[in-house]
């Protein structure tokens, strides 16, 4: 009789679990049949938003559905994550994270709303980027050993502004404090484009910014790029030195972004997102405007769902340690 009990359970989530994939597979099937919503989990201006707004359009174009690009910031880059996290699988709404959002968070937050490893259904890796040591344009430096003398000299006065506590442009600024004995003021903003505007305004004294969205700045003469927080100089940039040039030879940070859905979403649906993506990332047009703001379009093989996933699982161990060490950690 237990025996009959037990065949019978068997019999029955079989066919349920039959019945889901049909169901998954029928939804991927008619996907997508209206507007798609691409969440930017951080304020208008900033890296983040600048490369979804350049993604949406081209990947709405192949879908044959308009794809709106929602800036819903807040906690790093976690209020709009979350709210991908938690929506519907139905490949509707989409997620351009980013090294904080599913990097940096995970150990920063004590109690982080998601979890970046196994809360998202990766799609693919987008772009991966430098960061550039920002100073107001009046600040009397020119070199990074110059900006550290001057900065120790008046630090109790000192301001440094990022995209929000816990965003990658807080933590990079964290890192370099620390690599070089600098203690300043961190003001955070909602987002980094406002952060940007401000130090624009001399009302920061520096920023630890992606290149993508320092670099009309500094082409336009508004604010001072001091070193390039890498090992080595970018043609987009090529006057402004290395990290390891100035002095700081194991000092070397990148920025990315990436496309997550909420996990459960259909394989299928995943995969056409993904394809359209890897499309769109190959597009002339797209492909120039990522280059030109000193961003690098990752190779095919670095574009998959799979490498996506290692990738932020590596992401979150390599930043967990310099954050604790940091002692910084956000309630």
């Amino acid at each position: 009789m237990d025996d009959a009990k037990d065949l019978t359970r068997i019999l029955i989530g079989v066919a349920l679990a039959g019945l889901l994939a049909l169901g998954g597979g029928a939804l991927a099937q008619d996907w997508p049949n209206r507007p798609l919503t691409m969440v930017a989990p951080f304020a208008p201006g900033g890296s983040v938003d600048g490369n979804a707004r350049t993604l949406a359009q081209r990947i709405g174009e192949i879908l044959g559905q308009q794809v709106i690009v929602e800036n819903i910031g807040g906690a790093g880059g976690m209020t709009g994550s979350n709210r991908v996290a938690r929506a519907a699988p139905d490949g509707y709404q989409l997620l351009m994270g980013n090294l904080g959002t599913h990097g940096v968070n995970q150990t920063l937050y004590k109690k982080p709303l998601y979890n970046a490893a196994t809360d998202f259904a990766p799609v693919g890796l987008v772009n991966q980027g430098l960061y550039v040591l920002l100073v107001r344009k009046d600040m009397p430096v020119g070199t990074l050993p110059e900006f550290i003398a001057y900065a120790k000299a008046n630090q109790e006065k000192m301001h440094y502004g990022s995209g929000g506590a816990g965003s990658t442009t807080h933590m990079v600024c964290i890192l370099l404090g620390m690599a070089t004995g600098i203690q300043a003021t961190h003001v955070p903003y909602r987002g980094a484009g406002p952060a940007l505007q401000d130090l624009v305004g001399g009302r920061l004294d520096y920023m630890c910014e992606p290149l993508p969205t320092a670099l009309s700045q500094i082409q336009g003469n508004t604010v001072k790029p001091i070193v390039l927080l890498a090992p080595t100089r970018t043609k987009v940039l090529p006057d402004v030195p290395a990290a390891a040039e100035q002095g700081l030879k194991d000092f070397a940070v990148s920025s990315w972004n990436a496309l997550f859905l909420p996990k459960a979403t259909p394989e299928p649906i995943i995969r056409r997102l993904n394809t359209a993506m890897s499309q769109a990332l190959d597009t002339p047009y797209v492909r120039a405007r990522i280059e030109a703001q000193g961003s690098e379009v990752p190779e095919p093989a670095r574009r998959s769902p799979e490498y996506l996933g290692q990738f932020v699982r590596s992401e979150i161990e390599k930043w967990a340690a310099p954050i604790k060490a940091s002692g910084m950690l956000i309630d």
